[in-house]
């Protein structure tokens, strides 16, 4: 619980004896105890108010990276498209030269 060992939670207790005493010890545990569960809450509430927005933006990244590589794509196959022709003239003159 909150990295704390055994003795230093003894420790804890000890001096919150201390300081609080026997009658009143037990209403600051009970409001720590709140005010712990309200944070946590709090916490929760944000997780689920922001998860959604997370999980949108992830969709969209997604989206992103497919239409990238769909690019990509289309960008190869415009240059082997552009580029096939010329190498296949180069390879035809050159085949035709050594035929002659």
């Amino acid at each position: 619980m909150f990295g704390l060992g055994a003795g230093e939670i003894l420790i804890i207790l000890v001096i919150a004896f201390l300081l609080f005493g026997p009658k009143q010890l037990p209403e600051v545990v009970r409001q720590v105890g709140k005010a712990i569960k309200g944070v946590k809450d709090t916490a929760e509430d944000l997780r689920k108010s922001v998860e959604p927005e997370l999980n949108m933006i992830q969709q969209e990244v997604k989206m992103v990276e497919q239409d990238f590589q769909a690019s990509i794509k289309d960008a190869e196959e415009q240059i082997n498209a552009v580029t096939a022709p010329a190498e296949k003239k180069q390879v035809d003159s050159k085949g035709s030269s050594n035929q002659a």
